[in-house]
């Protein structure tokens, strides 16, 4: 069982700060340092200085920037710039965006979920977890006890009913706005009616919940609660670190996009096309398309048509060319992953770093040890090949939304980069505390 609740979310006193846009930022992961610097010089109270506070001069330690960002997080509430709601609210919160020319708007609503242990209840991971993030979250949890930003979670609502109840409420309500560096329009409405709460929490009951975005978050939420716990400072079943904040969508929003995580593969020796259709020939049907830019662009049109996991399209810095390539044998795939499941071994993302980048060509180049860098238009990835950035560039398919249920709900995970979901979720527009106790 899913527990879904309002609660008294904290936010930026417009009149206090201004534009929202101005105060507002992405999630700490996509955050680079000259982006970081940008944030800063933004605003005063951008939310760059909670998310991801920068070391500075003079720190005595790496817990310094912790500590002032939990500085921050106290002054602006007691100084009004951060206003706690009256009332237990859900936030609905839409974004609009384009992308390859086409618009779209993806709805749903902010709640506190009550944490649960993966594999023992109703919410499921997709994607592995790494420790360095998890250890720095959870610095950021032990030193402003609250959720700065939101985790993305997705539900089944064939229907869509659960959404819909919460927009019809919205209809009177004027939203609140801002517009991110990438153009994308966030609005949210705060919604206090309670049969509508109420509605929306039996609702969720009946439903499971895949995570999307923010596994490193929910972990830290669960080690949070457990540190407490031992500490003996865990305040029963309503103690505001039993639960997270998270944004849920669900699975049939005509605007649930997920986008393709391209791979740029360095660590290799000098191949050229006619040498990869040598190394893939045996498990692939292959066909040249060209060279340069043309030829990529061309290559990425082939793959989005034929619409499998079995599709790829691969690039060669060394002589700019590009070849279409079809899995048509896949029955290594068994053999290199035994321990998973025949949906995880059909995705593309798995095919490509078992077979190709694991397997095939370490096998034909002895000397390569494959390193990936990740980005998300065929465009980046012809540039980058063009600048001899990397060696391979590798075109591969999304994960479905089917794939996620099927694979997260058989409690396995996907290899890292199976999915994007744009556009990212902004931090900033409501804060969940961890010491205001839950009703």
């Amino acid at each position: 069982m899913v527990d879904v609740s309002p609660f008294r979310g904290w936010r930026y006193d417009l009149s206090q700060v201004g534009d929202l846009s101005d105060v507002l930022c992405p999630p700490y992961d996509v955050i680079d340092p000259n982006f970081q610097t940008e944030l800063y010089k933004r605003h005063p109270c951008n939310v760059i200085r909670l998310e991801l506070n920068r070391a500075e001069p003079g720190d005595a330690d790496s817990n310094d920037r912790y500590r002032r960002a939990a500085s921050f997080w106290k002054h602006w509430r007691i100084d009004g710039v951060l206003r706690q709601d009256p009332d237990d609210l859900l936030y609905v919160y839409s974004q609009t965006f384009t992308w390859e020319g086409q618009e779209f708007t993806r709805q749903g609503f902010l709640g506190r979920v009550r944490l649960e242990e993966f594999g023992a209840g109703s919410i499921f991971p997709h994607e592995q977890t790494l420790s360095g993030p998890k250890a720095d979250r959870l610095a950021l949890f032990q030193a402003c006890k609250a959720n700065l930003s939101p985790i993305f979670g997705l539900y089944p609502d064939s229907q869509q009913e659960v959404q819909q109840r919460l927009s019809d409420a919205c209809i009177t309500l004027t939203p609140l706005q801002a517009t991110d560096h990438l153009g994308v329009i966030h609005r949210l409405w705060p919604v206090s009616d309670s049969a509508v709460i109420n509605s929306v929490r039996a609702a969720m009951r009946e439903r499971s919940v895949f995570i999307a975005d923010g596994h490193h978050r929910y972990e830290t939420g669960l080690n949070y609660r457990r540190e407490l716990q031992q500490q003996g400072r865990l305040n029963g079943e309503y103690d505001p670190a039993n639960f997270v904040m998270m944004h849920l969508v669900g699975m049939q929003d005509p605007g649930l996009q997920v986008l393709p995580t391209h791979r740029l593969v360095s660590g290799l020796p000098t191949i050229t096309t006619q040498e990869l259709k040598h190394a893939l020939d045996e498990y692939f049907e292959l066909e040249f398309m060209g060279v340069g830019e043309s030829a990529a662009r061309d290559t990425w049109d082939m793959v989005t048509a034929d619409g499998s996991q079995s599709a790829f399209g691969f690039g060669s810095a060394a002589d700019g060319g590009w070849l279409f390539a079809r899995l048509v044998d896949p029955r290594r795939m068994p053999e290199l992953a035994p321990d998973k499941s025949e949906a995880w071994r059909s995705l593309g993302v798995s095919q490509l770093h078992k077979l190709v980048l694991e397997d095939l060509l370490p096998r034909r180049f002895p000397q390569a040890q494959p390193q990936c860098r990740y980005v998300h238009q065929w465009e980046e990835v012809s540039a980058a090949l063009q600048a001899n950035e990397a060696q391979l560039g590798c075109l591969v398919q999304p994960a479905s939304i089917d794939d996620v249920e099927m694979i997260a709900g058989g409690h396995e995970t996907m290899p890292p980069k199976s999915t994007y979901f744009y556009p990212k979720l902004l931090t900033g527009l409501v804060f969940y505390s961890l010491e205001d106790r839950a009703g």
